[in-house]
């Protein structure tokens, strides 16, 4: 079904700003044209949608490839710094848009897909999201590969390589498939895909650069098992697959190949940076040593110096049971070489430690790699530490929270090595792809000059109080809306009010992202409205889901309720819904109990598509509320230091139940089966933890939320200081550009210098 054009998008055919011209759109038909019938070997009478997906698709790689064999060419003269990125997660998303908006090509193939009688919104939704990953982690891994293929990094050319685990992968079409062989461990494994193929950043037309980047993956065969053993297989091969590759591109550099008869590693951390993606690639410490000692006979010492200065670490979390412990019996079986080498480390770094703290016994306990208590393990978050130059936190409160309690020991041994990198989102598919009227309504106002340095934005607080773009931005709001209303209604066949507050909240289900204090508040609305006058590991994540449809039945088919309260739950959320999502959404949703969300990244998307932050003083929140001013957000609840205080003292749940009659009436509906009437006792666990181990203390900030959402509720009815409060927000935005991020980690881990060097373009590109 293809939706009205909205106002926006009949605006932009007349826009200059939208303009495509003509010779542009008249090539671009032409190698369509050419690749549907020579390529794909289809006319018009044949071909099916799919086809003219891969046509277009082939047609936009035509201005890419030229480019990028350019880039290669000119860094392999320029021998630069490379940059390793691992990680076990990399959520892509589409790339077919992404790539038309990075070349400046989205107009002309608009226009020239019109021409050709095809709807492009059609073609988009061809292409499936590259499912590499399952939250923040992996969309921000994700991110880091525009980060680095874009002008932030053109003058020292690094190049990223990412690594990653396949889930669901749709390869661009015609990129070579190539084969990797791991000659050492797991038994000579073999790498079974690797695909290698040009990667495009924001505003490719000069050229910068673009990052090269071979998808790393574990044999297909294996997705079949399960277990922990398979875990560690696959995280053995990402690495170990590689550093096998960063080796030999060593060596065949200048710096590796000076000695015809042995390559020189004292050039290895000069030329290359490893950055590890939390602790799911620490093999990489091992496995480099196990390289450099066994295989290129270095002593420990210059090995274990290389190693260091090579890598890096990024933690994500501060939750104990978050951070990799692997069971020795398991290493013991599988990589009996790198457990040696692991044992190495932990000894000689615990007698440093001991040198420090001389006869500090339980310090040398906490510290130790080896965990001895109950069954035998590797504390990979340890490894990872004592093995890199740098460790970050990816969010100020975040990063200051792991040098004080969960690494204090190593922050007070080493406290130079830890630094704070806030977490950034590309605000190129994060406003000009998934939200282009307000990107357009933006630009009208203040140039497009904020695409490439999203600080620009703050010239927008000259428009706070201008009656015309507070109007325009309350319109796109309101089409972005009816948009998406309508897709709700054709996919979850559920009709909603567009003018309705949207109240989102997109996280990974679990306990401390408190998706049941948002449960909770619904079901205290409909309460309110109903009065109904009676009292009706991941378990607990599976149960969340099943309670969210559970209310979402009741409150969606009740007749009194009608329109004014709906609740959906999105399933297999994904990046190309999140951008249907996000532009939509009036309030976002960022609850966490205060110390435990690491930063967050949907926080920055909401606020930068105009949605008002309604959260805890927790991860990113805790900067936006300083960039925004806390009166623009709705925070709530406690903070760290009272999360710390109440743990001193003590969490009693039952105490807020008796005291908090909505909240008593809430639980009392839960463990009645008032949501459940087929299984009354379904909800029972949920309960349970609630009210007996809830590490999470959802009812300590049970008051403090409701009346934050009576506020919210409160000031939606008046649109026009709501809309004041949306454009404080996008203004005060910029800080959380993933721009700004990678040049911090550039200049301050990986050693690099970024600079706006273009490299020239191809007349031709097609050359």
């Amino acid at each position: 079904m293809s939706l009205p054009l909205s106002d926006y998008e009949k605006r932009k055919q007349i826009s200059v700003r939208g303009l495509a011209g003509v010779e542009n759109v008249s090539d671009l038909k032409k190698n369509f044209n050419r690749h549907l019938h020579f390529t794909l070997v289809k006319d018009r009478n044949v071909a099916t949608p799919r086809d003219y997906y891969f046509a277009l698709a082939h047609t936009v790689r035509d201005h890419l490839v030229g480019r990028w064999i350019r880039t290669q060419q000119y860094y392999y003269e320029k021998d630069p710094k490379r940059i390793y990125y691992l990680s076990l997660e990399f959520y892509m998303g589409r790339t077919l848009q992404n790539t038309m908006v990075n070349l400046g090509l989205q107009n002309a193939c608009d226009e020239a897909t019109y021409q050709l009688g095809l709807d492009m919104e059609e073609l988009q939704e061809i292409e499936e999201d590259a499912g590499l990953g399952n939250g923040g982690l992996g969309r921000l891994a994700g991110s880091q590969d525009f980060w680095v293929s874009s002008p932030a990094l053109g003058g020292e050319g690094v190049v990223v390589v990412r690594a990653g685990s396949l889930d669901s992968w749709v390869t661009f079409p015609g990129l070579p498939l190539l084969s990797l062989c791991c000659e050492q461990g797991l038994e000579r494994a073999h790498a079974a895909s690797e695909a290698t193929g040009p990667f495009c950043g924001w505003d490719c037309t000069g050229l910068e650069w673009v990052g090269e980047c071979p998808i790393l993956t574990c044999p297909s065969f294996l997705q079949f098992f399960e277990g922990k053993e398979l875990r560690l297989k696959q995280e053995y091969f990402t690495v170990a697959a590689t550093l096998q590759d960063i080796i030999r591109r060593f060596k065949s550099s200048k710096f590796g190949s000076r000695d015809p008869v042995r390559t020189s590693f004292d050039a290895f951390p000069d030329k290359v940076a490893i950055q590890l993606n939390d602790t799911h690639p620490s093999l990489a410490i091992p496995e480099l040593m196990r390289v450099l000692v066994d295989i290129e006979k270095l002593d420990w010492d210059k090995a274990w110096d290389i190693t260091v200065r090579t890598c890096a670490y990024t933690n994500h979390t501060v939750l104990p049971e978050a951070l990799e412990r692997w069971p020795v019996h398991l290493l013991e079986t599988l990589l009996p070489r790198h457990l040696e080498i692991i044992y190495e480390i932990n000894q000689r770094f615990l007698d440093k430690v001991n040198a420090m703290f001389p006869g500090d016994f339980d310090r040398l306990r906490r510290m130790s790699l080896v965990e001895e208590s109950g069954i035998k393990r590797i504390n990979m978050a340890h490894l990872c530490i004592v093995g890199s130059h740098a460790i970050n936190g990816v969010a100020r409160i975040h990063s200051d929270i792991i040098k004080k309690s969960v690494f204090k020991d190593f922050y007070e041994l080493e406290p130079q090595k830890f630094q704070n990198k806030t977490n950034g989102i590309t605000p190129r598919r994060w406003l000009v792809l998934c939200n282009p009227g307000l990107a357009e309504v933006i630009a009208e106002r203040i140039g497009d000059e904020y695409i490439s340095d999203l600080d620009h934005l703050k010239k927008l607080l000259a428009y706070v109080d201008d009656e015309g773009f507070i109007r325009d931005v309350a319109k796109i709001k309101q089409e972005n809306k009816l948009k998406f209303a309508a897709y709700l209604e054709k996919e979850y066949k559920v009709k909603i009010n567009p003018n309705s507050l949207f109240d989102v909240q997109v996280k990974r289900i679990h306990e401390y992202k408190r998706q049941l204090l948002n449960c909770l508040h619904v079901i205290t609305l409909y309460n309110r409205e109903e009065n109904p006058g009676a009292a009706p590991g991941y378990h607990i994540a599976k149960m969340i889901i099943k309670l969210v449809t559970a209310i979402g039945d009741v409150i969606n088919n009740d007749p009194i309720i009608g329109d004014r309260l709906k609740m959906i739950f999105l399933e297999n959320y994904r990046v190309s819904l999140a951008e249907k999502v996000i532009p939509a959404a009036d309030l976002s949703e960022q609850i966490s109990t205060a110390g435990t969300e690491a930063s967050g990244t949907g926080n920055m998307k909401f606020m930068l598509n105009g949605a008002l932050t309604i959260g805890t003083m927790d991860g990113a929140n805790v900067e936006m509320a300083e960039e925004a001013g806390e009166e623009n957000l709705f925070i709530f609840g406690m903070r760290v230091e009272d999360v710390e205080e109440m743990d001193r003292k003590g969490y009693c749940a039952k105490d807020y139940y008796d005291r908090i009659p909505e909240l008593r009436q809430v639980i009392d509906q839960l463990s009645s089966g008032f949501f459940s009437p087929k299984q009354p006792q379904l909800f029972k666990d949920i309960v349970n933890m609630l009210m007996n181990n809830d590490r999470f203390k959802v009812f300590a900030d049970y008051e403090a939320y409701i009346k934050c959402q009576e506020n919210v509720s409160a000031l939606y009815k008046n649109t026009k200081e709501w809309t004041k409060k949306v454009i404080k927000n996008i203004a005060t935005s910029g800080k959380f550009s993933s721009d700004r991020t990678i040049a911090q980690y550039a200049r301050e881990i990986w050693g690099v210098e970024p600079t706006h060097h273009k490299i020239p373009a191809p007349d031709d590109p097609r050359e």
